[in-house]
């Protein structure tokens, strides 16, 4: 099968068109929220959609010069745009944004290609806005691992785990995902030795 988050109106038309003009037919799992057809930020240009295709992963877009990198957030789907935002609000220019467009297949080449981008990061960060045991982390964190060299300390950056997919009230909400977004852009690691996982603060 295959597993797309799609954050642009042409990364959605190639997806579709890449299923329609393969020779063979594979299911395709499609997450994305409603709030991105109306979102600012996710947009493109009518040459985004005439030429090129679908990528699995895409990487920094901002002018953010590569040798000054020490921390490259990774994340799908609609929190990589509270992440630009915010990142460009503070005047951040030590953290590069990437985003997985295909969680499944991985695009393990794409992933590691980005991430060698930035010689000077130590910190490479999965950013979800959903619970820890939800969302693509304990999915792929071990195709994020894979190929990162000694240099690189995998962390992530995201709620708790909890029963439920969300807290129920909208400001509480509002509080949690900024306290998300901070976590990627700003953080100190901190161990959770419960899980055996180097985890940011995210308390709001």
């Amino acid at each position: 099968i295959q597993v797309c988050v799609p954050s642009t109106p042409a990364q959605m038309f190639h997806m579709l068109r890449r299923q329609l003009a393969r020779s063979f037919r594979k299911p395709l799992v499609v997450m994305t929220p409603k709030s991105l057809l109306r979102h600012k930020l996710s947009v493109s240009e009518l040459r985004d959609l005439t030429h090129g295709r679908f990528l699995p992963v895409i990487g920094e877009t901002d002018d953010v010069p590569p040798d000054g990198v020490e921390r490259v957030v990774v994340c799908s789907g609609k929190v990589y745009f509270d992440l630009l935002e915010q990142r460009r609000t503070d005047k951040i220019r030590n953290v590069a944004l990437v985003r997985i467009e295909q969680l499944y297949p991985f695009p393990t080449d794409e992933y590691l290609a980005a991430v060698d981008r930035y010689p000077n990061a130590g910190e490479v960060v999965w950013c979800q806005e959903e619970p820890q045991n939800q969302g693509g982390w304990y999915q792929i964190r071990h195709r994020l691992q894979e190929g990162l060299s000694p240099q690189h300390t995998l962390l992530y950056a995201g709620r708790p785990g909890a029963a439920a997919p969300a807290v129920g009230i909208y400001q509480l909400h509002v509080e949690q995902q900024q306290a998300v977004v901070n976590a990627a852009l700003k953080a100190t690691a901190i161990v959770d030795s419960a899980r055996d996982t180097q985890r940011l603060s995210v308390k709001a």
